[in-house]
């Protein structure tokens, strides 16, 4: 159960209600339970990272390079909700549930751009970003260029964040179990 207890999302006021309604146009009509915590406690935080994910979704990493990271990334800090969410998001753009099971092992997948891409993402979380230039050759060998990097660490904090909020909330998991 949550840590913090949020009000009924349909009694929301303000600049609560008015990012719930943002919420509600992304997400389809629902308020994940994330948002909900969020949008009471810091409105204008919850626009922000919203903000930040606007940004991301019109970069030009892929829509699976951005679930990869993602996933990994929530994989490794441990956030079950986070891991859910992006299990189903990664599903809807087409990686595979094996592809997912390795990419939340931080194993190699068989596709040699998304692997080159979680062995970075990988060595960034464990080296706290303090990498050679090495590494930063063979990320860019792989096809990524200089501006995506940046993406990539948008991506990583952006994630980050919502793992430690869901932690210290102990978010409940409004997403579909994870096989």
């Amino acid at each position: 159960m949550s840590r913090i207890s949020i009000p009924a999302v349909a009694n929301a006021t303000g600049d609560t209600a008015d990012v719930y309604a943002r919420v509600r146009k992304i997400a389809g009509g629902s308020v994940p339970n994330l948002f909900a915590a969020l949008g009471h406690l810091a409105p204008a935080t919850l626009n922000a990272a919203l903000d930040a994910e606007g940004a991301l979704a019109a970069s030009s990493l892929s829509k699976q390079d951005l679930e990869t990271i993602k996933l990994l990334i929530s994989e490794q800090t441990g956030c079950d909700y986070c891991v859910a969410a992006h299990v189903m998001l990664g599903k809807m753009t087409g990686l595979t549930p094996e592809a997912l099971r390795q990419i939340r092992a931080g194993q190699l997948t068989g596709d040699l751009k998304r692997d080159a891409l979680i062995r970075f993402v990988r060595l960034l979380q464990t080296t706290r970003g303090t990498i050679g230039a090495d590494e930063l050759a063979a990320i860019r060998a792989a096809g990524y260029r200089d501006s995506q990097l940046a993406e990539i660490s948008l991506a990583i904090a952006m994630t980050i964040f919502t793992n430690t909020f869901n932690r210290i909330n102990d978010t409940d998991v409004d997403f579909p179990p994870v096989e």
